[in-house]
């Protein structure tokens, strides 16, 4: 798994600060924060994200309802990788959000009694140094 990736991951987990999380993020050169969010994107359809799940992410992202990524997301357009700047960590806290919120649900459910889902099993881990890469 990508460094990138276990970060993504030990941010939805709870395994670091979402605080950290931002930080790491605004710190990535903008075509890194592109692919950050098409990543979260595509993590979030792979734990099964739902509409239902965001009104929890807009709630747990702390985001105004009236900003453009939670419009989206409201409208269940998940595409945020082209948004300004300034709606970029908006969008990376959002698609976290809403990405904590299905893959709790997800290892509840499916992943319970255990996995090999390595993203699932990171507890045994060195924490992955936040980089650009």
């Amino acid at each position: 798994m990508h460094e990138r990736q276990v970060i993504l991951n030990e941010l939805a987990q709870g395994m670091r600060p979402v605080s950290e999380g931002l930080a790491w993020f605004a710190g990535l050169e903008e075509e890194q924060q592109r692919l950050v969010l098409t990543e979260l994107e595509q993590f979030c359809l792979q734990a099964r994200a739902v509409e239902a799940d965001v009104e929890e992410a807009i709630e747990r992202s702390g985001i105004r309802r009236t900003y453009t990524p939670a419009v989206m997301l409201s409208r269940w357009r998940l595409n945020m990788s082209a948004l300004p700047p300034y709606d970029r960590a908006r969008a990376f806290s959002l698609l976290l959000a809403l990405f904590a919120v299905a893959d709790t649900r997800r290892r509840e459910r499916h992943c319970a009694d255990g996995c090999t889902h390595e993203w699932h099993n990171l507890a045994g881990r060195p924490p992955a140094r936040p980089t650009a890469t």
